[in-house]
C-alpha cells in the first residue's frame, strides 16, 4: 500500500517516533469526514493548524476533496484572538477546526460567530463551559477524537445544548473502538479501561521503529480478519449506555497540551543533555482555568540555569509548545519506598513561584492593574515590579489572554512580544507613556 505521510510524534527515549500513515486510511478518514460533520463546495474552511500536528490533514486535503474554499491563517494570526476573529470574518469562513485552547481565544476576544457556522473541537478535553460558551454563537459544534497512529479522529460526536456531559462521540466510518481491562477483555458499559483502537485508519506502525511497532500494534482477535490490527493508544475511556465514549485521560506520562502530544521523557532527555543538568523530571500541571502547563524540576551539577537559558537550550531540540512554563531547582528528586520517581511530592511550583517572587511591590495604580491581571491568569498569589510573565509561568496562549485583559483594563494593547521581554515594571512604564489609565484599588 501506498504511504500519503510521515508523520512524527514525541518519543518518551528523546527520539521521535515517524508515523506511518497509508493512503487507504487517509481516504477512509476524509471520506467519513466528508458526511459527518459534513463539508461541500459551498463552504469556506478556515484553516489555522499548524503542519505538525496531524489534525491539519482535515484542513488541508478534505477542501480539496468537496471543492471548498480554503482560507489559510499564518500562526501569528491564529495566536492573536483579535486577529484571528477579524480575519475569519473577512474570509467569510463558516468552518474552522481548534483545539480548546484557541476556542478559548476566539470567544474571549469577543468573537460573535454567526448562522450557518459549524466548529469542530478536539486535540484537548472540551469543557462543559467552552462547549456552550461556543455552541451559543455557531450552527452546530462537533467534539472529535483520536491519535496520530490512527489517523487524525477516531470517533466525533454533535455535541448537544446544555449536554449534562461532554463525550467523544461514536467511531468514525469503518473504524472500532474498544474499551479493555488489563486482560485484554472489554470492560462492562460504565466501567474505565484502556481505549484500543482498529479499523481502516490504523497506522502502518513507526518508521523503522519495528520492536515498538510490534509493542503497540497488536493483532485485532476481535475482527475475525487476518492481518488486522489494533493500536494501543494509552488512553482512558467508558461506553455510556447510549453508545458514546467519555475520554478519561492519560494512563502513562504522556500528555496533551494546548492541543499537542506531548512525551515528558522526551523534554526530559532534552535538559539532561546540558552539562549543567543532573536530574530532571517534567511534569504537567493542571490549573484552575482547565490549562495545562508544563514545569521542570531540575537537580543541578553545580550553578543553576536560569529559566531564559534552560529555555534557550531545549529550544534547540524541541518546538516552543514543549517548553516548561516553570523551572523549580531542587537539591535531589524525591523517591518512593521502591525507588521510583514520586511525582506527588515534588513541590507546588505556583507557591514557590510566588514566595520567590516577592521583592519590589507594584507603587503605581498601573502597576497594581497589571500585577492584578497576571496573579488572575497565573494563578501566583503576588507579583514583583522585577517578575516576566512567562517566567512566572505564562505561556505564548496566556500571553495574548493577558494582552486583551491589560488592552480591557488599561485602552493600551501591548505588543505580545513586550511579555517576553520585559518585566511588570517596564510594561506598566510603556501603558503609562502611552497615555492609559488604570484605576487605583
Amino acid at each position: 500500500a501506498d504511504i500519503a505521510y510521515i508523520l512524527y510524534t514525541s518519543g518518551s527515549t528523546g527520539r521521535p517516533n515517524g508515523v506511518v500513515i497509508e493512503q487507504a486510511a487517509l481516504s477512509n478518514f476524509l471520506g467519513s469526514m466528508r458526511i459527518e460533520p459534513g463539508l461541500t463546495s459551498a463552504n469556506v474552511l478556515a484553516a489555522v493548524t499548524t503542519i505538525s500536528f496531524d489534525i491539519a490533514g482535515l484542513e488541508l486535503y478534505l477542501p480539496l476533496v468537496v471543492g471548498a474554499q480554503i482560507e489559510l491563517i499564518s500562526s501569528d494570526i491564529a495566536s492573536d484572538g483579535a486577529e484571528l476573529m477579524q480575519q475569519l470574518k473577512e474570509s467569510k469562513a463558516d468552518v474552522l477546526q481548534a483545539t480548546p485552547a484557541t476556542w478559548r481565544l476566539l470567544i474571549e476576544a469577543g468573537w460573535r460567530g454567526g448562522s450557518g457556522f459549524r466548529a469542530l473541537c478536539g486535540g484537548e478535553p472540551l469543557g462543559r463551559d467552552l462547549a456552550s460558551a461556543i455552541l451559543d454563537r455557531v450552527d452546530s459544534l462537533w467534539n472529535l477524537y483520536g491519535p496520530t497512529e490512527t489517523t487524525i479522529w477516531s470517533t466525533i460526536d454533535k455535541v448537544e445544548r446544555n449536554a449534562a456531559q461532554i463525550t467523544v462521540g461514536r467511531p468514525i466510518a469503518n473504524t472500532q473502538v474498544y474499551v479493555l481491562n488489563r486482560n485484554g477483555q472489554p470492560c462492562p458499559i460504565g466501567v474505565a479501561g484502556e481505549i484500543w483502537i482498529g479499523g481502516a485508519g490504523v497506522a502502518r506502525g513507526y518508521h523503522q521503529r519495528d520492536l515498538l511497532s510490534a509493542e503497540r500494534f497488536v493483532p485485532d482477535r476481535f475482527s475475525g480478519r487476518e492481518g488486522e490490527r489494533l493500536y494501543k493508544t494509552g488512553d482512558i475511556g467508558r461506553w455510556r449506555d447510549d453508545g458514546r465514549l467519555v475520554h478519561g485521560g492519560r494512563a502513562d506520562h504522556q500528555v496533551k497540551v494546548r492541543g499537542h502530544r506531548i512525551e515528558l521523557g522526551e523534554i526530559e532527555a532534552a535538559l539532561r543533555s546540558h552539562p549543567a543538568v543532573r536530574q530532571a523530571v517534567v511534569v504537567a500541571r493542571e490549573t484552575g482555568d482547565a490549562d495545562v502547563r508544563l514545569v521542570a524540576y531540575v537537580v543541578y551539577a553545580e550553578e543553576e540555569l536560569t529559566a531564559s537559558e534552560a529555555r534557550a537550550h531545549l529550544r534547540l531540540t524541541l518546538p516552543d509548545y514543549m517548553l516548561p512554563s516553570l523551572y523549580v531547582a531542587l537539591d535531589g528528586i524525591p523517591l518512593t519506598p521502591n525507588g521510583k520517581i514520586d511525582r506527588l511530592a515534588l513541590p507546588d511550583p505556583y507557591r514557590r513561584a510566588a514566595s520567590a517572587s516577592v521583592r519590589t511591590a507594584p507603587a503605581t495604580a498601573m502597576e497594581h492593574t497589571i500585577a492584578r491581571i497576571w496573579q488572575d491568569l497565573l494563578q501566583v498569589e503576588s507579583v514583583s515590579v522585577e517578575d516576566n510573565f512567562f517566567e512566572l509561568g505564562g505561556h505564548s496562549l496566556l500571553s495574548l489572554r493577558a494582552v486583551s485583559a491589560i488592552q480591557k483594563e488599561t485602552g493600551w494593547r501591548a505588543p505580545p512580544r513586550a511579555l517576553f521581554f520585559q518585566d511588570l515594571k517596564q510594561i506598566a512604564a510603556s501603558a503609562q507613556q502611552n497615555g492609559m489609565r488604570a484605576e487605583a484599588g
